[in-house]
């Protein structure tokens, strides 16, 4: 029997699917051959029964190396511990050729056969000379990694204005695009330092509440429309979806009523120009007379 579970890589906050062909508990240590190469890994997701494909068809699933032993576990702290040394030596050595680069962090896998690298930049860095002295050094394929703001946030953590952990270092897996356009959609103020999140960006949560915000503001006339209550006519400024409260202005008065008050008083085909003219006519006629 064939079993299926996902496995968390240390840093990545993304857990990668891998098979076994015999049984293995949730958050056991894993050995597991990655895209990065050879890493030490939890099993963080339920074991479920898996039917293999018909002889002849492809498995998308590598399956686990091993379980880990208390040598894998020795090595990979080794290789931390390690790691902290080399990015501070990796840094030292891109001030030197004026690279521009912020290394943020360095990992080994396990078997120390790949050093990956990740660093922040404002431009596009040429690190071909840097590769060279590092190759020279570590005496292993080397991978530099460009990363952005929010990656590195993702790496770092912190709380953000909610005061829970960032979304991003807990279980987003990707980013999406956040555009100013969904604040507007959520009658937001624009203001962009309180709509950022840690990593300068805007915060994702503009895109958690987005789709929501679009369906229920289908039940709201839309700002701008006429409507006419107790004889006088106002003008729809804005509402608010959780309480369903319209904010209407005119005659120099300002009134919050319940949308329940208001649907059926709404002037859909209002024409304000020709509210205007036909009081100008009734003016003139009056004056003739």
């Amino acid at each position: 029997m064939d079993y299926i579970f996902g496995v968390m890589f240390p840093n990545q906050n993304k857990y990668q699917y891998f098979l076994a062909n015999y049984e293995v508990n949730q958050g056991e240590l894993v050995i597991c051959n990655s895209p990065r190469g050879l890493e030490l890994g939890k099993i963080t997701t339920l074991i479920k029964e898996y039917t293999l494909p018909a002889e002849g068809e492809e498995i998308p699933f590598t399956y686990i190396e091993r379980i880990a032993s208390e040598e894998d576990v020795e090595n990979f702290k080794k290789n931390q511990d390690e790691c902290l040394t080399i990015l501070k030596s990796v840094q030292e050595q891109s001030d030197n050729l004026a690279l521009g680069m912020k290394i943020t962090s360095t990992e080994y896998t396990l078997d120390r056969n790949k050093l990956i690298i990740s660093f922040l930049a404002d431009n596009r860095v040429d690190f071909r000379d840097l590769l060279k002295v590092l190759a020279s050094m570590y005496h292993c394929r080397i991978e530099l990694r460009q990363i952005g703001s929010r990656d590195k946030a993702k790496m770092i953590g912190g709380l953000g204005t909610c005061g829970l952990p960032l979304c991003c270092s807990t279980f987003l897996n990707e980013f999406d695009g956040i555009s100013i356009t969904m604040a507007k959609n959520q009658m937001l103020t624009l203001n962009i330092p309180k709509l950022s999140g840690q990593c300068g960006k805007l915060i994702c949560c503009l895109k958690f509440e987005d789709e929501m915000y679009t369906e229920a503001k289908k039940d709201f006339p839309r700002v701008g429309l006429r409507v006419k209550y107790e004889d006088n006519i106002y003008k729809i400024t804005s509402f608010n979806i959780m309480t369903k409260i319209v904010r209407l202005e005119g005659n120099n008065t300002i009134l919050n009523l319940p949308l329940s008050q208001i649907e059926d008083k709404i002037l859909y085909n209002y024409n304000p120009n020709q509210n205007r003219q036909e009081k100008k006519d009734n003016k003139n006629k009056d004056e003739k007379k």
